[in-house]
């Protein structure tokens, strides 16, 4: 067996639009081992992983495995090398029978070109899978297994592929406990083989269950490794979270009446029996771990993807959200997560995508259009070559203000903000928090959902945490840590 680590990755830094996902990271990964890569969402596991997987290319740095430079420009590169990647949510072809979900893109022939070899294919499938000591029929289509064996298809692909890295990202999300038994035992399995498995998971117990070696990453910066057998659960979080949190933001004005009322709402599937106030004035901050329900609660109160059950009072009286329109005529605006998906038009200028939002209400022609763009750059300070440049051509945090700008165009009395500062820079975020200040001050009710737990602590006048669709706990930002934050967000620990 070659010497020195599996893999080895060293320097390795992503920027985008001018903001560092990752900042000269450097990991090594043993062969045989199960490394745990833990951190906050937003640490840059993902962005790490994807450059891993040959789904973006690094800016600098240098990957080398089994001791040779490796630059996948796509995920077949990868593969080739020997790196699998097992992603979060599986996209079998449901279709199709296990053995050729296994035999993608490496299908066996018979003598006659085009004629696959289903029984060659069927005897591959059941080897492998029998490596794995999971017997599925082969013939079997996809769509009638379950997440657990589904995933041990994708395993098995891996090892068809000749895989010596596996990429587990979230695994057991949907797995019952006897389902995450059955994987775990396919991970040591591996690892008796000599595979590596880099194993991504927010459930501490299943990290100390399965893993060898632990990797903190925090802010696209490498933090710390160690052995597992050296950690517990407080200092892991410890390590996760240790930033210093932001300086409290100065007071607003007392909060007023309740003017957003939420009872036991839910939607099957993302979140449960959510019940809470958001008062005039307020910001009501809501913490949680990606996958918690915190952006499918931002888009059922908008209604994007409506509430199955539960009722929404504004100003005392129910209102029926069934579709965004819904949503404006009840006084709510969303600003989302995502603002180049769903914030504004790339190509359009900051006019045009301040008059879309506002057609039929404010803007009604293009002197009036060109007004409300100038008094919306004057108001939120954005900086633009003038009204007429590509929203695009923008910086993160300038493109950020459009949005919220443009949100603020219908008037509304309550206000979301999904991830408000993501992808911006520090400069931008104090900005941005400013807006977030003088926008409770003067009166409106703005519910905060961040991943920055330094960012709830410093703007929220409350505090709730989100855990697997509930609210797990309600906290008074001047006295909790970021710590707290993290134990009530983590997943609930698993009956073993």
């Amino acid at each position: 067996m070659p010497d020195g680590p599996l893999l080895e990755i060293r320097n390795v830094s992503k920027s985008f639009a001018g903001v560092k996902a990752l900042d000269g990271v450097g990991l090594r990964v043993a062969r045989g081992e199960v490394h745990a890569l833990m951190g906050e969402n937003g640490a840059g596991k993902s962005t790490l992983m994807k450059i891993l997987g040959g789904l973006i290319p690094p800016d600098s740095g240098e990957i080398l495995l089994e001791n040779r430079t490796l630059r996948p420009r796509n995920p077949h590169d990868a593969m080739r090398a020997g790196i699998a990647m097992i992603h979060q949510e599986l996209l079998p072809f449901r279709d199709l029978s296990v053995a050729a979900n296994i035999a993608i893109g490496r299908e066996t022939t018979r003598r006659f070109p085009g004629w696959l070899d289903h029984a060659a294919m069927n005897r591959e499938a059941s080897s492998l899978l029998g490596r794995l000591g999971i017997s599925i029929d082969p013939q079997r289509p996809m769509r009638d297994l379950g997440i657990a064996h589904m995933q041990a298809v994708e395993i098995a692909k891996a090892l068809a592929h000749r895989a010596s890295l596996i990429i587990m990202d979230e695994p057991t999300t949907a797995l019952s406990n006897r389902e995450v038994d059955a994987l775990f035992n396919v991970i040591r399995e591996l690892r008796a083989r000599g595979v590596s498995v880099i194993y991504i998971s927010h459930k501490m117990d299943e990290i100390f269950r399965i893993a060898d070696t632990i990797t903190v990453m925090r802010d696209g910066r490498h933090i710390e490794t160690r052995p597992a057998a050296e950690l517990d659960e407080a200092q892991l979080i410890r390590l996760m979270v240790g930033r210093d949190p932001l300086p409290r933001a100065a007071g607003g004005a007392t909060p007023g009446e309740a003017v957003l009322e939420v009872r036991k709402l839910s939607r099957d599937g993302h979140f449960h029996e959510i019940g809470f106030t958001l008062r005039r004035g307020e910001i009501l901050g809501i913490g949680g771990l990606m996958g918690a329900g915190r952006s499918e609660l931002a888009h059922a109160l908008y209604g994007l993807d409506p509430a199955t059950s539960g009722e929404i009072r504004v100003s005392g009286k129910p209102v029926r959200i069934h579709s965004p329109p819904d949503a404006l005529a009840a006084g709510i605006a969303l600003v989302t997560e995502d603002r180049k998906r769903f914030g504004f038009i790339p190509r359009f200028s900051v006019r045009e995508n301040l008059a879309l939002s506002a057609a039929g209400s404010a803007v009604s022609n293009r002197r009036t259009e060109e007004r409300v763009a100038d008094e919306q750059i004057a108001r939120f300070s954005i900086k633009a070559a003038s009204r007429e440049q590509a929203v695009a051509k923008l910086s993160g945090g300038n493109q950020q203000k459009v949005v919220i700008a443009r949100a603020l165009l219908h008037q509304p009395e309550i206000l979301i903000l999904d991830e408000p500062t993501r992808g911006i820079d520090i400069g931008a975020k104090s900005e941005i928090h400013s807006i977030i200040t003088d926008l409770a001050r003067s009166g409106k009710a703005v519910l905060l959902i961040s991943s920055e737990m330094p960012e709830l602590l410093a703007l929220s006048d409350r505090l709730l945490v989100m855990r697997d669709g509930r609210i797990s706990a309600e906290l008074d930002p001047n006295q909790t840590s970021q710590e707290e934050i993290m134990r009530h967000a983590m997943p609930a620990q698993m009956n073993l």
